[in-house]
């Protein structure tokens, strides 16, 4: 049960029942559905559908940029879709991914033979394509630009493994980078943003590589049950003689310095992250982008030196995400929560640890560029002890209640019966 996860999170126990009780409309509010064409409509059930979390960011951006992101998620996941399914044999998948986004000006195209679970995405194509079509230009022009080099991405690693460390930084640009690419052309072209946004790749990447590398350092274990292998050859190598080793553990002193190896990669971006939202003018596209970076250093966090990692999924508490999620609306708490993650890591650097020097330098790093640790410790709401325990109280007692009365996520049950 989420709230008992956060009991000995005071803070975390408030916002969820904050948040429950409509809280979370401030940062994703209502869409209006009934206004909207019928295939629209369906592009936003398509997109509840297959990205909950991602959804509710995206429908909490303004006006057309809203729809532009949703239709630019949907083809990306059709194109994921594609190079994901192992039943489609190489010899027809590879020309698919480099046609793909050819496929968003042939009407009828669909493709009916995938065996995913996201798989409607690609067996209604045609709806979303037709969204597609229906966007401005210069939406379209980015969209159509991105999917074709991510297709072509896709296409070059599907038969290479990731080796070096070189080859992972390009793996992640095709899959993510060009998603950060992408979305901020599409800021920019929105007005919402200046032009400077969309014109800095090099910034736009290290939003996109940040969360991926993430994602793959978090997933290593589901990966390699399914023989997915996303962590590189050149780190593993040095601990291990096969990936799947690091998950003995005989090998629990190797797989820590393999995953601190890759996590202090990982936190490199967060210099050029802090830059690019420190950019950013338009409220709720900071949000769109602040909140999925903090949850990422969040969870980096929560993987450093964690053996974790190579037995189950480490995930964050669902309190501490609704928290991040409601605090990192302005730059400032946005610093002060990368200043709180780092700090927590800095404090499990082991004296033994391989990547030591380098993981201590890059933290150092983060530290001087977000706050101090005077500001640090101002931002955890001062609260009496009384209070505490009377909003743990109230909280406990409430939550039975309120799960039943608001228990769906939001966006989901707006988008029923449409």
């Amino acid at each position: 049960m989420d709230i008992v996860k956060s009991l000995g999170h005071p803070e975390e126990i408030f916002n969820l029942f904050k948040f429950k009780m409509g809280g979370c409309r401030t940062v994703m509010p209502k869409l209006d559905y009934e206004s909207m064409s019928e295939s629209l409509r369906t592009c936003y059930l398509y997109l509840n559908q297959t990205s909950r979390s991602f959804a509710a960011v995206i429908q909490a951006l303004d006006g057309e940029l809203r729809h532009a992101v949703c239709i630019f998620y949907l083809v990306l996941r059709a194109l994921d879709t594609v190079e994901d399914d192992m039943t489609i044999p190489l010899e027809k998948k590879v020309p698919m991914l480099n046609d793909f986004h050819t496929y968003l000006y042939q009407a009828n195209w669909c493709f009916t033979e995938s065996h995913e679970k996201d798989r409607r995405v690609l067996e209604d194509f045609p709806t979303i394509s037709l969204e597609f079509r229906n966007l401005g230009q210069a939406y379209q022009d980015v969209i159509s630009d991105i999917c074709h080099r991510m297709g072509v991405g896709m296409a070059e690693f599907l038969e290479k493994k990731v080796g070096s460390m070189k080859e992972w930084d390009q793996y992640c640009h095709y899959v993510a980078g060009l998603v950060g690419i992408g979305l901020s052309q599409l800021f920019s072209a929105s007005q919402l943003e200046d032009p400077e946004v969309g014109k800095d790749t090099e910034l736009a990447n290290s939003m996109g590589l940040f969360l991926q590398k993430t994602n793959i350092i978090r997933d290593y274990l589901e990966d390699i049950q399914v023989a997915r292998a996303f962590w590189p050859q050149e780190a593993w190598r040095q601990f291990a003689c096969r990936l799947e080793d690091l998950a003995e553990p005989d090998q629990l002193t190797s797989a820590l310095s393999c995953l601190n190896l890759l996590v202090t990669d990982a936190l490199r971006h967060v210099p050029d992250v802090i830059t690019y939202l420190a950019r950013l003018r338009n409220q709720s596209v900071f949000n769109f982008c602040a909140i999925p970076q903090v949850m990422a250093i969040a969870t980096l966090s929560a993987c450093y030196n964690n053996p974790q990692v190579f037995q189950g999924v480490v995930k964050i508490r669902k309190g501490q995400a609704v928290t991040l999620m409601m605090q990192a609306t302005n730059m400032g708490a946005v610093q002060s929560i990368m200043a709180q993650y780092s700090q927590e890591m800095l404090q499990r650097v082991s004296l033994t640890d391989p990547s030591r020097d380098k993981t201590l330098f890059i933290l150092g790093v983060i530290q001087e560029r977000t706050l101090s640790q005077a500001t640090l410790a101002s931002r955890t709401a001062h609260l009496s002890p009384m209070y505490l325990s009377a909003a743990m109280i109230l909280a406990a007692l409430s939550w039975q209640y309120l799960s039943t009365t608001a228990g769906q996520p939001p966006g989901t049950a707006d988008m029923q019966g449409h």
